[in-house]
């Protein structure tokens, strides 16, 4: 067979990435080979397969839940923000330009639809099933003639849609009912129903409900998904916390040791692949929280400069809000700071970026003995090694090339005193290093905290990942989606007006 589906969403963050994952591990249980499949994303939070391409991290994700190893295919145009007005498009895997919002949608867009059918077709010839997840909305209007990633795909496909809202937020009939509405009468052919997210309470209040809007729409619910706690799932769209909040649910688990470890990381602009710290938010006894101002330092153990596109506007934001200054006496109290990609490069010396920021030369923060010049070749990169005695992997996703001068090597970047650099993402993620890191910033922080010696990052994302499936096989009507997955949308699937204007 050569089934799929797509699932939409009401809005961003409606639960689409998290459906379309537990849908994959769903079905890889029941023996189906699976694929995910996102035509174009617009993430920061990215990842480097195995061949060198960069993909979403989400889709990443998506295809460790389907126990296959992610590939461009699954997302072959993804957009990273460089602004509110530009972004840079990154085509199947390789950066090809930066493009403003009205000059992708105005035509660039459209011209690589052939190539998202092209990936879907490929991984259909090679997969039994291929899971979609679509963007933001279907009923963007203002959008829907160019579009490749909801009703476009669905369309060119000839698959079945299922909507996901999330009724947490509140309003989720009125979301449902809009976005069938707004639809023209050959995409309203092919979504056959919707999927509650999130949510909280007596699910048989629910029911009349939905019934009413089976009368209204003339589609089923195909399930109700209740509020999950603790999933820390990789994010898309957005950081999934407040700007000073705590990352996601850390594990409610008291410290091996007498002490916690408090962990600040800087919410710095433009922030990328901040799931980087939530390996030590898996820890026992680990507290990590966003933060944006100095004092919020004070208290910290460890304190986190995080990846960014944008290393040069960090810079300034960290200035500014006076975080620079509060960074520089850390490192001569011997304060324990971490630097990652673009927050590596903000610790240096000295930066030279004719390519992301244009702004020539600009002082960093002096921290470590170390010179950037921005590329105009984007490094990806899966590299292997060994730090503080322990074997390391990560990737890398920069266009800053650095000159270490000096300091101990540390993850090909450099260590000097308690402040570390270095362009590996993911590097936290080996549980044996993590641990060897952990036990020097308490080490330097004077806490008396102890890594727990069994923590394994990797199988707590296994079991957050069947936690999905499960989700998916207890709450959804999996019958139901199986044969939309066979055999495509209803024939008698009834107009709804007014349609797309």
């Amino acid at each position: 067979m050569s089934g799929g589906l797509l699932v939409a969403g009401t809005t961003s963050d409606a639960g689409k990435s998290v459906v379309t994952a537990g849908i994959c591990r769903w079905l890889v249980r029941q023996g189906v080979k699976v694929a995910p499949f996102k035509g174009q994303n617009m993430s920061l939070n990215s990842f480097v397969t195995r061949e060198g391409a960069e993909i979403g991290r989400a889709q990443a994700m998506q295809a460790q839940a389907a126990r296959v190893e992610p590939t461009a295919l699954m997302n072959p145009v993804l957009l990273k923000p460089g602004s509110d007005r530009s972004s840079q498009v990154v085509l199947m895997g390789r950066p090809v330009g930066e493009l403003s919002a009205r000059g992708y949608h105005g035509g660039r867009q459209q011209a690589l639809l052939g190539t998202v059918v092209e990936c879907l077709q490929e991984l259909r010839a090679t997969h039994d099933v291929v899971i979609c997840e679509g963007a933001g909305s279907p009923a963007e209007i203002n959008l829907r003639r160019n579009d490749i990633v909801n009703m476009g795909i669905a369309r060119a496909a000839g698959f079945p849609v299922v909507v996901v809202g999330d009724i947490d937020r509140g309003g989720v009939f009125a979301q449902f009912f809009g976005t069938t509405a707004l639809l023209a009468p050959e995409d309203q052919a092919l979504v056959a129903g919707y999927l509650v997210n999130k949510f909280r309470g007596d699910v048989t209040l629910l029911e009349p409900g939905l019934d009413m809007l089976h009368g209204l729409t003339g589609r089923r619910t195909f399930g109700v998904l209740p509020y999950a706690h603790g999933l820390g799932i990789d994010e898309e769209d957005g950081m999934g916390v407040s700007l000073r909040g705590a990352v996601r649910e850390s594990v409610v688990a008291p410290p091996v040791g007498e002490d916690v470890l408090r962990v600040a990381v800087c919410a710095v602009p433009l922030m990328s692949n901040f799931t980087d710290v939530d390996a030590l938010a898996a820890e026992p006894g680990v507290v990590v929280r966003f933060v944006d101002r100095p004092e919020e330092l004070a208290d910290a153990d460890l304190v986190v400069v995080p990846g960014t596109r944008g290393t040069v506007r960090a810079l300034a934001w960290l200035r500014e809000r006076g975080l620079a200054d509060a960074l520089v006496r850390r490192a001569a109290e011997g304060r324990p700071v971490l630097g990652v990609c673009g927050g590596f490069q903000a610790l240096g010396e000295h930066i030279e970026d004719d390519v992301e920021s244009r702004a020539g030369a600009v002082e960093a923060l002096g921290l470590l003995p170390v010179r950037v010049r921005f590329a105009p070749e984007k490094t990806l990169a899966r590299p292997v090694g060994e730090a503080l005695g322990e074997p390391v992997e990560g990737y890398e996703i920069h266009h800053g090339v650095a000159d270490v001068r000096g300091g101990e090597p540390f993850l090909d970047g450099c260590r000097v005193g308690s402040v570390w650099g270095t362009h590996w993402h993911g590097s936290l993620e080996s549980d044996g290093f993590r641990r060897a890191f952990l036990r020097e910033v308490a080490a330097a922080a004077g806490r008396r905290f102890v890594p727990a010696p069994d923590t394994s990052f990797g199988a707590l994302r296994e079991e957050q990942l069947d936690r999905l499936g499960d989700l998916i096989e207890e709450h959804a009507d999996t019958d139901a989606l199986w044969k939309l997955i066979e055999n495509g949308p209803p024939g008698d699937l009834p107009f709804v007006p007014p349609g797309a204007p």
